[in-house]
């Protein structure tokens, strides 16, 4: 194996990320424990050695003082100076070298992918209410904001918790071989260390809490205008768009000075308390030697580990306030990602077994947690093979009824049945993976022509990618693409939520992914609004050959486009008011008739006065 690949940084998580901090840390690092108390433990080492460094100088200089000038190149001096040279220039460094091979090799390039994969991977069962109610962009960020705090924290731990901790320790034991009362000083000197630490950093961590919240909104803000810069544009709300970002700008700045202005308070603090070590311990030393319990090598031990700690002190101070900094990022993170609000797999779900494609709705209600607006007390029966249509006024509940059958939400009351199975107790994937569905607002990826349709099926084929392409009438227009960076064909990148394709183009890529899919249920919801009179002739005729072997719901405000199914459900303020063909429908002179006389123009204004 090789050494960096000691973690697994793809490795799957346990169960769910846990809301306190502590239990976040061991979810997110569980199955790195061990290398990370190994890179710790050579960081311990590399904390040692710096005691190591001054009593080497000690043993050397005791040696030359007591062997004099013409002994100078005794036996003695020179077993010491072969020591002095074996350490500083063999152990002392490969000690360092194996520890920044652990975190530059083996720590930060596993930890960061194994955060940011777990968090990812959580974030993609959360429901669409999670991510109907914050901004992409902002989640996002929280995710590399959160998968860089906790790579820092880590790396922090072990660089400078474990190294300094190990460090101090052995400056004390030094310090007490040179002169038992100097233990006194350095421990009164460590415990007003530590005081101020624990006055400042809580401080530290709340307004670093505060500045991560305030760049997360800076964030979204920025993200949420670019998305949507073509409706800034068509509005000329420029101005706006830049005053909301300056606003979230100007609280981010404040935060980063109220951050800044108790960074230089600590750092202040911290190092005038950092002087006061060389001063009391080689001054407490000077003080032995001339009562005579010290010797010189001990002086220049002393001076060289209170020189190495006050030094080091300062480095301590940043690494603790970046170390807390991250804790502030790392919670703050928590806070927006780790809510539960999964849809899960019900314990022991099988995948759907399709037979006969048979859709029940049975007493279903559902209001989006609300008293009013989603459905009520839904039956309907979707026979095997049925084509059904769903009408209705705007805020219907007809988008309601498509989103409970592929369990994005579930039924408040009643339950939903495919073949006899409740949905709930199937496996999503497998309910989803049954019903093709192509929508008024179409979905693209940022990525090629051809994956976006492919994306219908992975593992199709060439000749069947283009072969739906060709029934969705997308193939011609899309053997003309060409990107900004010069890929061609299948190969352009459509650009982000396909921005570079039409409203038709983007529905024909749909169609075309839906086709490639070939789910036994299908459901169209609007699938041919974006498209023109001519175009939308052709995919008709494609779309009635699709269907010919499935179940299909579809949704259309175009009534000509639903005129010709089996049946059509109408749908007013979340009841089923109507259903029938549409012949007897237009015979009830109800709801249904009234939107048909109501259709005119491109809305079959012509067919009305049949």
């Amino acid at each position: 194996m090789k050494i960096a690949n000691l973690i697994d940084p793809f490795r799957p998580a346990d169960g769910p990320p846990p809301g306190t901090f502590i239990a976040f840390v061991r979810w997110t690092l569980k199955g790195a424990w061990p290398v990370l108390w190994l890179a710790a433990f050579v960081s311990v080492l590399a904390g040692l050695s710096e005691t190591g460094t001054a009593w080497v100088l000690g043993k050397v200089i005791d040696g030359v003082v007591e062997s004099g000038r013409e002994n100078f190149f005794s036996a003695r001096n020179l077993g010491l100076f072969a020591l002095a040279l074996g350490f500083f220039m063999v152990l002392r460094p490969v000690i360092f070298a194996i520890s920044n091979l652990m975190t530059q090799v083996v720590v930060t390039p596993a930890i960061a992918p194994l955060v940011i994969m777990r968090l990812h991977r959580w974030m993609l069962g959360q429901s669409v209410d999670f991510f109907d109610n914050d901004f992409a962009g902002r989640l996002a960020q929280k995710q590399a904001q959160t998968s860089n705090a906790m790579t820092n924290f880590v790396t922090e731990a072990i660089n400078v918790v474990a190294f300094a901790l190990a460090s101090l320790v052995g400056a004390f034991a030094l310090i007490v071989s040179i002169d038992f009362w100097l233990a006194p000083i350095f421990i009164l000197w460590f415990v007003a260390y530590a005081g101020v630490i624990r006055y400042f950093i809580p401080k530290v961590r709340k307004r670093a809490k505060a500045r991560a919240g305030a760049r997360a909104v800076v964030t979204g803000r920025v993200v949420d205008t670019i998305t949507n810069i073509r409706t800034v544009k068509l509005f000329a709300n420029a101005g706006h768009e830049d005053g909301s970002a300056l606003d979230a700008v100007k609280t981010f700045r404040d935060t980063v000075i109220h951050f800044g202005q108790l960074s230089a308070t600590f750092r202040l603090v911290l190092m005038t308390l950092a002087g006061t070590l060389p001063v009391m311990l080689v001054g407490g030393t000077l003080v032995a030697w001339q009562g005579g319990t010290a010797t010189e090598g001990d002086i220049v031990a002393a001076g060289t580990i209170s020189v190495r700690l006050a030094q080091m002190t300062g480095w301590v101070s940043f690494a603790l306030m970046g170390l807390y900094r991250d804790i502030g990022e790392i919670e703050d993170g928590m806070r927006t990602l780790t809510p539960d609000k999964q849809l899960r797999n019900a314990p022991g779900s099988t995948d759907l077994a399709i037979s006969e494609e048979e859709i029940r709705f049975e007493g279903v209600d559902f209001a989006y947690g609300r008293l009013k607006g989603g459905v009520q007390n839904i039956d309907l029966t979707i026979r095997s093979g049925e084509k059904l249509a769903i009408v209705g006024p705007s805020g219907a509940g007809k988008s309601t009824m498509v989103s409970l059958l592929l369990r994005l939400y579930d039924p408040e009351a009643g339950r939903i049945t495919i073949d006899g199975q409740d949905i709930r107790t199937v496996t999503q994937d497998s309910l989803r993976r049954a019903i093709g569905m192509v929508t008024q607002d179409t979905a693209m990826f940022n990525r090629s022509a051809w994956d976006n349709i492919l994306y219908g099926r992975p593992e199709a084929d060439e000749e069947a990618v283009i072969r739906a392409a060709e029934r969705a009438e997308a193939h011609d227009f899309v053997t003309d693409l060409e990107d900004a960076d010069g890929r061609e064909g299948y190969d352009a990148h459509l650009g982000e939520r396909g921005v570079k394709l039409s409203g038709g183009q983007r529905q024909r890529i749909a169609i075309a992914r839906a086709i490639l899919k070939n789910a036994p249920i299908l459901v169209l919801d609007e699938a041919t609004s974006a498209l023109d009179s001519a175009v939308e002739a052709a995919i008709q005729e494609t779309l009635y050959d699709v269907m010919s072997d499935k179940t299909v719901i579809a949704i259309a405000h175009r009534l000509s486009t639903i005129a010709h199914m089996d049946r059509i459900v109408v749908l007013d303020e979340g009841h089923i008011v109507e259903q029938g063909s549409h012949a007897e429908l237009l015979a009830q002179g109800g709801i249904y008739a009234d939107l048909w006389a109501r259709q005119s123009g491109g809305f079959l204004g012509e067919a009305a006065a049949e």
